[in-house]
């Protein structure tokens, strides 16, 4: 019988399992894929919009070389962290499913049943890519996660959406000799994309080196070309990649098993006490950006580095 069970090795499980160290808990983290697995699969290139000292945690200096961390010293922190600490991490061990009773909760991998008094659901939201409602959507062609800007040198690349990724990949992809097109759903860019970004994009919109759609959407997705639904009408263009920087959202379907449910709006936020961060349901909590349901773009490393504490917390003073 554990403690605590934390689902998910990312910043906010981690931090979960330092702070239940430090109290003595019997805790274990199953991760369904790798350390910090959302991160790892961040672009190559990526550069954090926060710095360094904003998200460091557990007396851990973050050291980078610039004011905003680059990805690789990212997860050299966040290896740092997991060895420092000698964290309990079972990786590739995905939850399969919950149950709970009474004095217990049920966890079950592909491979072996746990029991738990209390756990932390920590899953994030980077797992699982908006859906693109075309038809051909699910060609090889399509790429919902970017890596790298080598693969689509020389290719016709379009970009779907306005904000920081889809910028960052319509200018990198640009500057490495991919013929980009975007296509926004709204009406202009997301006015909170990166201010060093920002006027870059904006600029190589302006003089026609990216060619951008807005009010734009796609209607269908072919082998060698894309339909785009456009105010002017459809247009047909030729293409090798569509890469769907549309956003991703968290995966409820651990939160649905165990009956965990959602504050009245849209945002399907799951219901939680702000000051200890346990569900409706007794002894299940939710941590990290998790915690911002659809609205993805509330909640950060650098807001949630406070949960752990007060998750743990709560539960010392309950046992």
């Amino acid at each position: 019988m554990l403690d605590l069970i934390i689902v998910g090795a990312g910043p906010a499980g981690l931090i979960c399992a330092i702070e239940a160290k430090k109290a003595g808990l019997n805790y274990l983290i199953l991760e369904k894929g790798l350390l910090v697995n959302s991160i790892y699969n961040f672009p190559t290139n990526m550069t954090f919009f926060s710095t360094s000292k904003k998200l460091e945690v557990a007396e851990i200096p973050f050291i980078s070389h610039n004011e905003k961390p680059t990805r690789k010293e990212a997860l050299e922190y966040y290896r740092r962290l997991a060895h420092h600490y000698e964290l309990s991490i079972k990786f590739k061990a995905e939850v399969e499913s919950l149950n709970k009773f009474d004095e217990y909760i049920e966890v079950k991998t592909s491979d072996k049943t746990y029991q738990s008094k209390n756990i932390v659901i920590a899953t994030g939201f980077y797992d699982t890519p908006r859906t693109l409602n075309a038809p051909g959507a699910d060609l090889p062609k399509v790429k919902h996660y970017y890596d790298d800007a080598h693969p689509y040198i020389g290719m016709k690349v379009l970009v779907l959406g306005g904000g920081n990724s889809a910028c960052d990949v319509a200018l990198e992809t640009w500057a490495h000799g991919a013929k980009v097109t975007m296509a926004v759903r709204k009406p202009t860019l997301y006015s909170k994309v990166k201010y060093w970004i920002l006027p870059n994009i904006e600029n190589r919109i302006k003089e026609g080196s990216i060619k951008a759609y807005f009010n734009t959407t796609v209607s269908e997705i072919r082998e060698r070309e894309v339909v785009l639904s456009t105010p002017d009408g459809p247009l047909i263009l030729e293409n090798d990649y569509v890469l769907a920087m549309i956003g991703y959202q968290p995966d409820y379907r651990l939160l649905d098993q165990i009956g965990v449910t959602y504050k009245e709006n849209e945002d399907l936020i799951p219901n939680y006490n702000s000051e200890t961060f346990e569900t409706n349901i007794s002894g299940v909590y939710v941590a990290g950006v998790l915690n911002g349901g659809l609205k993805t773009n509330s909640l950060f490393i650098e807001n949630t580095r406070d949960h752990g504490e007060k998750i743990v917390k709560n539960i010392l003073e309950r046992s």
